[in-house]
């Protein structure tokens, strides 16, 4: 586990030291009249982490925080391009930090090196940025001309976040920084199906990784004897009957796996069927037939022995990689990574990159502070964050020190941001704590 001191000297060196190095290398800060390097990327990051729909004024309150006097003018002539460099390069030196909490008090999780989630988020800039980040591509090139693709890897055991890595956002998810490649011997890797293929299946079974994933529509399923299974019309002739049994994947690849299968109720799977169909008209496609069909049932494959993880546990966990979406909405909807006050493009690059590093840090000190409680809330805890960043500029600032800072909002997360159990609709906690009484059906969906 990472320590309050530890933590405390990591923002330290990064806010400070680190952030200066990196100005004074890009040239945004050239001579250190009032604003230095450190100063600008405490007044921005902990700025929009305080409110992330801070106005100039706001921001040149939190700089009067930090102790230095600037006017909301001279603040806006401050978002620059090398402003924006800046800030993404010290962001991705926060990255290289590896902060984590002692394993959650979950005895399913503590069965593997680590339970590694992984997707993707992408989030439109204006098309004038077209040249820094290249956008995924529509038929309106104003609404999707620049985009950046944000990688991001979660460990629900000890809450570690590799990423936010950032790509074009044209660019695939199997093709994510290499950064996010490497899964340790032991650990399970859950992912959507954007970073389904079987080879990379195959490599994380070579390296000794667990991999669990949902069935990809038109991948291979052989039985033991190598027999092509049509599996649609298979399943259907087995009922509402939960499945789990060996198979090999892959007409050539014939990776063993185990097939985890269970038939969701009908409100479910019509839920599904909208939702596809949804999906292919704002694509301007035809829907699969296939996966219209498949949405009767919920269809995971994997390679952890059964003796290891059962249907029940392997449900639950499937659930649990939806702890993802909430980061990411957490990180939209609180954070406001996605949003800005301002039309001017490199304004909103510095505000992405510096929000994102706000998001990086909020992160840091909830691991450090409750992670190991399995029910925690992050929307609560990133309110209490939010609520103490004043406090922790004006230990930057020198006038307290930061781990006592740190060790007034962990005694106030400990204590005050817990989730209320649900006895419908169980939180991913509770589903986890208690797969045994857990039922296929309601897991599944």
């Amino acid at each position: 586990m990472t320590s309050l001191a530890c933590l405390a000297q990591t923002l330290q060196t990064l806010l400070t030291t680190t952030a200066d190095h990196i100005a004074a290398q890009t040239g945004c800060i050239r001579r250190c009249r009032k604003l230095t390097g450190a100063t600008l990327v405490q007044t921005l990051v902990l700025g929009w982490l305080h409110q992330p729909e801070a106005t100039l004024h706001n921001l040149a309150q939190m700089a009067a925080t930090l102790g230095v006097g600037i006017s909301p003018q001279g603040l806006d002539r401050r978002f620059t391009e090398r402003t924006a460099i800046c800030l993404k390069q010290v962001l991705e030196a926060a990255m290289t930090q590896v902060i984590a909490s002692d394993p959650v008090a979950i005895p399913l999780l503590q069965r593997f090196a680590g339970v590694l989630i992984q997707d993707s988020s992408i989030v439109l800039l204006p098309a004038a940025l077209a040249d820094t980040w290249q956008g995924c591509g529509s038929a309106d090139p104003q609404t999707a001309a620049a985009a950046v693709k944000l990688q991001v890897r979660l460990d629900l055991l000890t809450g570690t976040l590799q990423g936010p890595l950032l790509q074009d956002g044209r660019v695939h998810d199997l093709k994510a920084p290499a950064e996010t490649l490497h899964v340790p011997a032991g650990a399970l890797r859950l992912a959507d199906l954007g970073y389904f293929s079987l080879d990379s299946l195959q490599r994380l079974s070579q390296g000794g990784v667990y991999w669990l994933t949902r069935w990809q529509a038109g991948t291979v399923v052989l039985d033991e004897q190598g027999q092509r299974l049509d599996l649609i019309p298979w399943l259907a002739a087995h009922g509402a009957v939960p499945i789990d049994c060996p198979v090999l994947l892959g007409q050539t690849y014939r990776l063993p796996a185990r097939l985890l299968v269970v038939r969701v109720p009908s409100e479910v799977a019509k839920q599904r069927r909208s939702r596809l169909q949804a999906e292919a008209q704002r694509r301007g496609q035809a829907g699969s037939q296939v996966r219209m069909a498949a949405a009767d049932w919920t269809i995971y494959l994997t390679n952890v022995p059964a003796d290891r993880l059962t249907l029940r546990e392997a449900l639950a966990l499937g659930h649990a990689r939806w702890q993802i979406e909430l980061v990411f909405k957490l990180w939209k909807s609180h954070g406001g990574i996605d949003a800005s006050r301002s039309a001017h493009p490199w304004r909103m690059l510095c505000e992405l990159y510096a929000k994102l590093l706000g998001m990086v840090i909020q992160h840091w000190v909830l691991l450090t502070s409750c992670w190991c409680f399995p029910n925690r809330s992050p929307v609560k805890a990133a309110q209490t964050i939010r609520s103490y960043t004043l406090l922790l500029a004006s230990a930057l600032a020198g006038l307290m020190e930061v781990q006592i800072v740190l060790e007034q909002i962990g005694r106030c997360l400990a204590t005050g941001c817990r989730i209320n159990p649900r006895r419908q609709n169980p939180n991913t906690y509770q589903l986890l704590l208690a797969t045994s009484n857990c039922d296929p059906a309601s897991a599944a969906a």
